[in-house]
Protein backbone atom coordinates (compact mmCIF):
# COMPACT_ATOMS: atom_id res chain seq x y z
CA UNK A 1 0.00 0.00 0.00
CA UNK A 2 1.26 3.01 -1.04
CA UNK A 3 1.58 5.50 2.31
CA UNK A 4 3.12 8.90 0.88
CA UNK A 5 1.03 10.66 -1.65
CA UNK A 6 2.63 12.29 -4.68
CA UNK A 7 2.11 15.78 -5.58
CA UNK A 8 2.76 17.77 -8.79
CA UNK A 9 2.71 21.72 -8.85
CA UNK A 10 2.87 23.47 -11.71
CA UNK A 11 3.86 26.75 -11.11
CA UNK A 12 6.07 28.00 -8.13
CA UNK A 13 5.07 31.98 -7.55
CA UNK A 14 4.60 32.70 -4.10
CA UNK A 15 1.24 30.71 -4.04
CA UNK A 16 2.96 27.12 -5.28
CA UNK A 17 6.28 27.30 -3.61
CA UNK A 18 4.28 28.13 -0.30
CA UNK A 19 2.32 24.95 -1.13
CA UNK A 20 4.99 23.15 -2.23
CA UNK A 21 7.04 23.60 1.58
CA UNK A 22 4.46 22.71 3.35
CA UNK A 23 3.05 19.69 1.94
CA UNK A 24 6.74 18.52 2.03
CA UNK A 25 6.38 19.16 5.82
CA UNK A 26 3.22 17.22 5.91
CA UNK A 27 4.69 14.18 4.18
CA UNK A 28 4.12 14.58 0.69
CA UNK A 29 6.25 13.47 -2.10
CA UNK A 30 6.32 16.63 -3.84
CA UNK A 31 7.28 17.32 -7.39
CA UNK A 32 7.54 21.12 -7.96
CA UNK A 33 7.67 22.40 -11.52
CA UNK A 34 8.25 25.67 -13.30
CA UNK A 35 9.71 27.26 -16.41
CA UNK A 36 12.03 30.23 -14.08
CA UNK A 37 14.75 28.03 -12.62
CA UNK A 38 15.41 30.93 -9.76
CA UNK A 39 11.78 29.75 -8.91
CA UNK A 40 13.08 25.70 -8.98
CA UNK A 41 15.70 26.97 -6.89
CA UNK A 42 14.14 28.39 -4.50
CA UNK A 43 12.14 25.22 -3.70
CA UNK A 44 14.92 22.62 -4.32
CA UNK A 45 15.78 22.13 -0.96
CA UNK A 46 13.15 20.64 0.36
CA UNK A 47 10.97 19.25 -1.95
CA UNK A 48 11.72 15.43 -3.55
CA UNK A 49 12.11 16.63 -7.02
CA UNK A 50 12.26 20.61 -8.29
CA UNK A 51 12.39 20.66 -12.11
CA UNK A 52 12.43 23.48 -14.37
CA UNK A 53 10.71 22.81 -17.47
CA UNK A 54 8.03 23.93 -19.70
CA UNK A 55 4.99 22.11 -18.26
CA UNK A 56 2.49 22.94 -21.47
CA UNK A 57 5.19 20.20 -22.92
CA UNK A 58 3.25 16.84 -22.47
CA UNK A 59 6.58 14.85 -22.68
CA UNK A 60 8.71 16.53 -20.52
CA UNK A 61 5.96 16.06 -17.65
CA UNK A 62 5.85 12.89 -18.64
CA UNK A 63 10.07 12.02 -18.97
CA UNK A 64 9.60 13.79 -14.65
CA UNK A 65 6.90 10.88 -13.87
CA UNK A 66 4.58 13.79 -13.14
CA UNK A 67 1.92 10.54 -14.18
CA UNK A 68 2.73 8.92 -10.56
CA UNK A 69 1.34 11.93 -9.14
CA UNK A 70 -1.93 11.29 -6.53
CA UNK A 71 -3.05 15.17 -7.04
CA UNK A 72 -1.66 17.63 -9.70
CA UNK A 73 -2.10 21.26 -8.53
CA UNK A 74 -1.82 23.96 -11.27
CA UNK A 75 -0.90 27.57 -9.72
CA UNK A 76 -0.48 29.70 -12.79
CA UNK A 77 -3.40 31.65 -13.12
CA UNK A 78 -2.67 34.87 -14.03
CA UNK A 79 -1.71 32.47 -17.82
CA UNK A 80 -4.93 31.00 -18.56
CA UNK A 81 -3.68 29.25 -21.59
CA UNK A 82 -0.58 28.09 -19.50
CA UNK A 83 -3.06 26.52 -17.05
CA UNK A 84 -5.61 25.21 -19.29
CA UNK A 85 -2.52 23.69 -20.95
CA UNK A 86 -1.08 22.08 -17.61
CA UNK A 87 -4.82 20.84 -16.43
CA UNK A 88 -4.89 18.97 -19.82
CA UNK A 89 -1.64 17.54 -19.79
CA UNK A 90 -2.24 16.19 -15.96
CA UNK A 91 -5.91 14.73 -17.40
CA UNK A 92 -3.74 12.49 -20.44
CA UNK A 93 -1.10 11.46 -17.84
CA UNK A 94 -4.15 9.98 -15.80
CA UNK A 95 -3.72 12.29 -12.50
CA UNK A 96 -6.53 11.47 -10.53
CA UNK A 97 -7.39 14.74 -8.92
CA UNK A 98 -6.36 17.99 -10.32
CA UNK A 99 -6.56 21.46 -8.55
CA UNK A 100 -6.43 24.79 -10.29
CA UNK A 101 -5.83 28.65 -9.00
CA UNK A 102 -8.14 30.28 -10.56
CA UNK A 103 -8.01 34.19 -11.06
CA UNK A 104 -11.22 34.99 -10.90
CA UNK A 105 -15.20 33.24 -11.43
CA UNK A 106 -14.99 33.31 -15.11
CA UNK A 107 -11.56 31.87 -14.99
CA UNK A 108 -12.45 29.32 -12.47
CA UNK A 109 -15.59 27.68 -14.99
CA UNK A 110 -12.93 27.66 -17.80
CA UNK A 111 -10.93 25.66 -15.92
CA UNK A 112 -13.24 23.20 -14.78
CA UNK A 113 -14.48 22.83 -17.87
CA UNK A 114 -10.95 21.63 -19.00
CA UNK A 115 -10.93 18.86 -16.69
CA UNK A 116 -10.02 20.69 -12.57
CA UNK A 117 -11.31 18.56 -10.51
CA UNK A 118 -11.32 21.75 -7.78
CA UNK A 119 -10.39 25.24 -8.12
CA UNK A 120 -9.44 27.81 -5.48
CA UNK A 121 -8.88 31.62 -5.70
CA UNK A 122 -6.48 32.34 -2.32
CA UNK A 123 -6.81 36.21 -2.61
CA UNK A 124 -10.71 35.97 -2.35
CA UNK A 125 -10.61 33.31 0.76
CA UNK A 126 -7.50 35.26 3.02
CA UNK A 127 -9.99 38.65 2.12
CA UNK A 128 -13.49 36.89 3.07
CA UNK A 129 -11.83 35.48 6.37
CA UNK A 130 -9.88 38.78 7.37
CA UNK A 131 -13.10 40.68 6.75
CA UNK A 132 -14.97 37.67 9.16
CA UNK A 133 -11.72 38.01 11.65
CA UNK A 134 -12.37 42.13 12.04
CA UNK A 135 -15.71 41.84 13.47
CA UNK A 136 -14.65 40.60 16.40
CA UNK A 137 -10.88 40.85 17.90
CA UNK A 138 -11.93 37.60 20.22
CA UNK A 139 -11.88 35.44 16.71
CA UNK A 140 -8.61 34.24 16.31
CA UNK A 141 -8.64 32.08 13.30
CA UNK A 142 -11.41 30.58 10.91
CA UNK A 143 -11.55 27.78 8.31
CA UNK A 144 -14.85 26.98 5.92
CA UNK A 145 -15.35 23.26 5.88
CA UNK A 146 -18.56 24.05 2.87
CA UNK A 147 -20.82 26.44 2.11
CA UNK A 148 -22.14 26.28 5.34
CA UNK A 149 -20.04 25.74 8.11
CA UNK A 150 -17.02 26.71 9.56
CA UNK A 151 -14.80 26.13 12.62
CA UNK A 152 -14.23 29.45 14.83
CA UNK A 153 -11.41 29.22 17.27
CA UNK A 154 -11.95 31.81 19.46
CA UNK A 155 -10.75 33.67 22.86
CA UNK A 156 -12.34 32.20 26.27
CA UNK A 157 -15.36 34.41 26.79
CA UNK A 158 -14.98 35.72 30.59
CA UNK A 159 -18.17 34.64 31.11
CA UNK A 160 -17.32 31.07 29.81
CA UNK A 161 -14.68 30.58 31.86
CA UNK A 162 -15.00 28.26 35.34
CA UNK A 163 -18.01 26.37 33.73
CA UNK A 164 -18.32 23.45 32.69
CA UNK A 165 -19.80 22.85 28.51
CA UNK A 166 -23.07 21.00 30.40
CA UNK A 167 -23.63 24.43 32.11
CA UNK A 168 -22.95 26.29 28.70
CA UNK A 169 -25.63 24.33 27.02
CA UNK A 170 -23.74 25.68 23.70
CA UNK A 171 -25.67 22.97 21.60
CA UNK A 172 -29.29 23.52 22.31
CA UNK A 173 -28.78 27.71 22.59
CA UNK A 174 -26.99 28.26 19.82
CA UNK A 175 -26.93 25.48 17.30
CA UNK A 176 -22.96 25.23 17.77
CA UNK A 177 -20.73 22.49 18.91
CA UNK A 178 -17.08 22.22 20.66
CA UNK A 179 -14.61 20.29 18.85
CA UNK A 180 -11.58 21.41 20.83
CA UNK A 181 -10.09 23.36 23.69
CA UNK A 182 -6.31 24.33 23.53
CA UNK A 183 -4.77 24.34 26.67
CA UNK A 184 -1.43 25.61 26.93
CA UNK A 185 -0.82 25.15 23.19
CA UNK A 186 -1.82 21.79 23.53
CA UNK A 187 -5.67 21.32 21.42
CA UNK A 188 -7.53 18.36 23.47
CA UNK A 189 -10.11 17.00 21.31
CA UNK A 190 -13.03 14.97 23.30
CA UNK A 191 -13.01 17.55 26.12
CA UNK A 192 -14.24 16.34 29.50
CA UNK A 193 -17.84 18.32 29.48
CA UNK A 194 -17.98 17.87 33.05
CA UNK A 195 -14.19 19.57 33.02
CA UNK A 196 -14.28 23.08 33.73
CA UNK A 197 -12.91 25.93 31.23
CA UNK A 198 -10.66 27.73 31.84
CA UNK A 199 -9.74 31.71 31.36
CA UNK A 200 -6.69 31.30 29.00
CA UNK A 201 -8.16 28.63 27.05
CA UNK A 202 -9.20 28.64 23.30
CA UNK A 203 -12.46 27.17 22.23
CA UNK A 204 -12.80 25.55 18.69
CA UNK A 205 -16.36 25.30 17.77
CA UNK A 206 -17.91 24.21 15.06
CA UNK A 207 -21.07 26.22 13.87
CA UNK A 208 -22.79 27.70 10.35
CA UNK A 209 -20.54 30.28 8.28
CA UNK A 210 -22.44 33.47 9.37
CA UNK A 211 -21.69 32.66 13.07
CA UNK A 212 -19.90 35.18 13.43
CA UNK A 213 -22.47 37.72 12.50
CA UNK A 214 -24.18 36.78 16.05
CA UNK A 215 -20.94 36.35 17.71
CA UNK A 216 -21.54 39.27 20.29
CA UNK A 217 -24.96 37.40 21.22
CA UNK A 218 -22.91 34.02 21.37
CA UNK A 219 -20.69 35.21 24.37
CA UNK A 220 -22.89 37.06 26.40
Amino acid sequence: MKERKTVVILGLGIFGSTLARDLSKYNFDVIAVDHNMSCVERVSTFVSNAVCLDFTDLEQLKAIGASDADIGIVTSSNMLEEAIMGILNLKELGVPRIIAKAKNSKHSEVLKKVGADTTISPEKEVAKTFAKKLVSKDILDLFDIDHDYSIFDIKMPMNWANKTLIELDLRNKFNVNVVGVRRNNKLIVNYNPNEKLMSDDEILIIGENDLFKKYDELVK
